[in-house]
């Protein structure tokens, strides 16, 4: 039997166990991946350095690699994610909608675990703790697949993460790593109805894509965003550019970052020079359409492409933009389902925008960068859904279980 198979029938078996767990068994064992973490230090920062010297080696984007990086700081912060996980409420076993039929007939709903979930994602080590962690707690077994390019990381965590499940008393086999780098690995993983019951890719658009045109399971499609900021007519010139500078600039390369600023004609002459200013100290690379390339003439010309475009770096484009119809009808022909922000001081075209914006997060006079499960008081997230079946936006632990149905009776039958 090879890898794939070997691992998904293995990870079914703990899947079954895992629904018996207690909340205490359960954090027992995230506890004990955390110390693990910390006492596999110095192997997983050594496997780190051979994925790092081959990232450099093979001219991989500095962006990229910041991402791929770890550090004593950065494998302190994912056992501390851990054991923030280990602290959020189990919201396995939570009864809700309880009704008594007139029959008598007692219904109710428990959250239940998914059972066996796949992620698919790129290279990211510290992803590997964070969604073992989360699907651990949710009464999940996972089968990680991670970028080839982390392979070494990757290994070296889950060897802790193994530990930990030992040490706790849970099943090894609750947290799968596919070794195998061969893509046909990926296809073949989208296709074990039985064995695998969702899969989640985190990544980049080409990767959701590939996972979502062939999968043959459900899919919970997450990260990819291309964000708006649309600064208003009604705008405090002041305020937009806080917002716009840290939707860009705080963090570029995340999913959550502005990738288009829209702004109204009637607040670009005084509004986009004091925020391509703020963006310029920044380094960030303005695309301007022709209008508000006249306003700041140091920007480069936008092209088709850069519309709808996920930047994950220091550039953003900018639109001039004759009404709030102009702009919604930008974000609707745009956007990626993933967040909206408008900055204006006029409620009634604010509360149009939130109401008319189709995305999982739309804000008003906010940074689209809270986008977050921490943020949005959830504790953690396993990614970002930008689709509306069956979990939206930040995907904490209550979105990695669905729920079972239970009716309890003292012997009633349905009438002929």
């Amino acid at each position: 039997m090879d890898e794939l198979m070997s691992k998904a029938q293995a990870a079914r078996a703990a899947a079954r166990k895992l629904v018996l767990a207690s909340t205490a068994e359960k954090n027992a064992a995230l506890e004990a991946m955390a110390d693990a973490l910390l006492a596999h230090k110095d192997a997983i920062l050594a496997a780190n350095g051979e994925d790092m010297t081959a990232a450099e080696n093979g001219g991989m984007a500095p962006a990229m690699q910041d991402r791929l990086r770890l550090t004593q700081q950065r494998l302190e912060a994912m056992a501390r994610d851990v054991r923030a996980v280990a602290a959020l409420p189990d919201p396995v076993g939570e009864v809700f909608d309880q009704t008594v039929r007139p029959n008598g007939l007692r219904i109710s709903k428990r959250r239940v675990p998914l059972g066996v979930i796949g992620i698919v994602y790129e290279a990211r080590p510290n992803v590997t703790s964070d969604v073992a962690a989360l699907c651990l707690k949710a009464g999940n077994a996972a089968i990680l697949r991670g970028g080839k390019e982390a392979l070494q990381s990757n290994m070296a965590i889950v060897a802790a993460i193994n530990d930990g499940l030992r040490a706790g008393h849970l099943p090894v086999d609750a947290v799968q790593l596919i070794i195998s780098t061969d893509r046909e690995i990926v296809g073949r993983m989208l296709k074990l109805r039985g064995l695998i019951d969702v899969i989640i890719p985190r990544g980049g658009a080409g990767l959701i894509r590939f996972v979502a045109e062939n999968a043959t399971i459900p899919v919970i499609e997450t990260g990819a965003g291309v964000c708006h900021t649309y600064v208003d007519k009604a705008a405090d010139p002041q305020m937009a550019a806080r917002i716009v500078y840290n939707a860009k600039v705080r963090r570029p390369t995340i999913c959550n970052a502005m990738d288009t600023l829209l702004i109204h004609s009637h607040i670009a002459d005084t509004a986009l020079p004091l925020i391509a200013n703020e963006l310029g100290k920044a380094g960030v690379e303005l695309r301007c359409d022709p209008v508000a390339l006249s306003i700041v003439p140091t920007a480069k010309p936008a092209t088709d492409d850069d519309w709808g475009k996920e930047f994950l770096a220091l550039i953003a484009a900018v639109k001039v933009v004759n009404s709030l119809d102009e702009a919604l009808e930008h974000i609707a022909r745009y956007g990626s389902g993933h967040s909206e922000a408008i900055v204006t001081n006029d409620e009634s075209a604010a509360r149009r925008f939130l109401n008319e914006v189709d995305a999982a997060a739309v804000y008003w006079n906010a940074s689209t960068q809270f986008t977050d499960g921490g943020e949005f008081g959830l504790g953690a997230e396993i990614g970002i859904s930008t689709q509306k079946l069956h979990a939206r936006g930040p995907m904490a632990l209550r979105e990695l279980t669905t729920y079972k149905w239970v009716i309890e009776g003292t012997g009633q039958v349905r009438p002929a």
